[in-house]
């Protein structure tokens, strides 16, 4: 991923768990923060796909448990669709 793809993820990050700018998303993790519960899990897999214009598959959905795997699944998807 690009470092703009790569901040474009930190702020859909940030946006779906009610963050400030200042907050490093970097090592967040499932359940990690109040608002990353199971329904904030499935507002992030759908504002994901929403901001890259991809669909997750189940294993991608099940598989996003911290931000560095939301990196690999993101960038998985955008060389496998460019």
């Amino acid at each position: 991923m690009t470092p703009d793809q790569q901040e474009k993820l930190r702020q859909v990050f940030r946006e779906t768990f009610d963050l400030d700018a200042a907050t490093a998303v970097d090592d967040l993790a499932y359940q990690g923060i109040p608002t990353w519960d199971s329904v904030g899990h499935m507002r992030l897999v759908a504002a994901i796909e929403t901001a890259f214009d991809l669909m997750l598959d189940t294993d991608d959905v099940i598989g996003l448990s911290d931000f560095a795997k939301g990196l690999d699944i993101v960038g998985r998807h955008l060389t496998s669709e460019g």
